[in-house]
């Protein structure tokens, strides 16, 4: 595998993706790669923020639901001898008490899962398609300094035509500004795609591809639709 062939390996790596071969051959390079090292720890970061804004905190009564339906659940009659000797190794009585056990509770906080679930849905779509974007044959990753501070990072894929930005220690701005995020066309035409914070993972899903560079400008609050000049930076996607 050729250096270049490595470098394209990290959205793959931050994702547990590579093979057993891939992944000791890109540990060996990252040794010495403080680039790939860099964007590695920031597609991870990325990664974990997202997922944190799926996570869904049980509710308080659940424990007590489950541990009270495990001492009422029967154990199952033996499996048939016909039955090879694998499955009933793998469905052993204490797997079957816990599996009762997790079906109950989804019983019995049956609406509020729903509910939560229907909160996130679209958030999970987002974590979904953030790592399908990352194992993306085509996905590359371009980053820039921020002018007043921080930088800001971004993977696109024109195959999925989606990215993801990343931003860190951009400088506050007060309340009557804000940061705005555009993809450039090769017309020069900015296209917002909406309005961000000072530390933030943004994915964008649709108008990705065909677009040679990624802008962020300091706006009035509410956002501009055009961006105000001289950006804070502008990165080439091409």
């Amino acid at each position: 595998m050729t250096s270049p062939d490595l470098h394209a390996l990290t959205g793959a790596y931050a994702l547990d993706a590579l093979s057993a071969d891939e992944q000791a051959a890109f540990e060996e390079h990252l040794v010495g790669c403080t680039e790939c090292a860099v964007e590695v720890d920031e597609l991870r970061e990325a990664a974990g923020k997202l997922s944190a804004n799926v996570a869904m905190a049980p509710p308080a009564r659940l424990k007590a639901d489950v541990m009270a339906a495990i001492g009422q659940v029967e154990q199952l009659p033996p499996l048939d001898s016909n039955v090879v000797a694998l499955r009933s190794r793998r469905f052993s009585r204490r797997t079957v008490l816990t599996l009762a056990a997790a079906a109950v509770a989804v019983a019995v906080s049956g609406g509020i899962a729903i509910d939560q679930y229907r909160d996130n849905a679209a958030t999970q779509q987002a974590s979904d398609q953030f790592a399908a974007l990352l194992a993306a044959p085509d996905a590359r990753t371009v980053r820039g300094a921020v002018n007043g501070g921080g930088q800001a990072t971004v993977v696109a894929s024109n195959r999925q035509d989606a990215a993801v930005v990343v931003l860190h220690d951009l400088r506050a701005l007060p309340s009557s500004q804000t940061y705005q995020l555009w993809l450039i066309d090769s017309a020069q035409v900015a296209h917002s795609v909406g309005l961000t914070g000072t530390d933030q993972t943004k994915y964008i899903s649709g108008g990705v591809t065909g677009k040679v560079a990624f802008g962020l400008t300091v706006e009035p609050s509410g956002g501009s639709p055009k961006p105000t000049m001289p950006a804070a930076v502008v990165i080439a996607m091409a």
